[in-house]
């Protein structure tokens, strides 16, 4: 979450001219990151939720590209790229070790969702 307010707070500085280019396409991106993780914790099952974080990797990658042309262009300083930059390595991390988590054949493949609706325990046991 703190992407994206911090993507809001930079780009709000942008020209007004771009308030409907790429200040919407950068916002948009930023805010799909967190809503695709959000939706897939949702889901039904483990592959889903999987789906859905790597929806969340090509926003983020969108999003990277989107806050790179905004720097060619002298819309974003050195230092907020810097900062966004870092955040971004960081969420990719944390979004790709989840991945590989749920990928994992020693993980518990059920969701929040599924222990939920199926009433099993933590042990996989109704």
């Amino acid at each position: 979450m703190q992407l994206v307010t911090d993507v809001y707070r930079v780009s709000k500085n942008f020209p007004e001219k771009e308030t409907y280019g790429l200040v919407n396409q950068i916002r948009r991106a930023a805010v799909s990151i967190p809503s695709n993780i959000a939706e897939g914790a949702g889901r039904q099952t483990s592959k889903e939720f999987v789906q859905f974080l790597h929806i969340a990797q090509g926003s983020l990658s969108e999003l990277d590209t989107q806050l790179e042309i905004s720097k060619r262009l002298g819309f974003l300083s050195q230092k907020d790229w810097s900062e966004l930059e870092a955040m971004m390595n960081r969420i990719d991390k944390m979004v790709s070790g989840l991945i590989r988590h749920k990928k994992s054949p020693n993980a518990l493949r059920l969701t929040l969702h599924e222990k939920m609706n199926n009433q099993v325990d933590d042990k996989g046991v109704q």
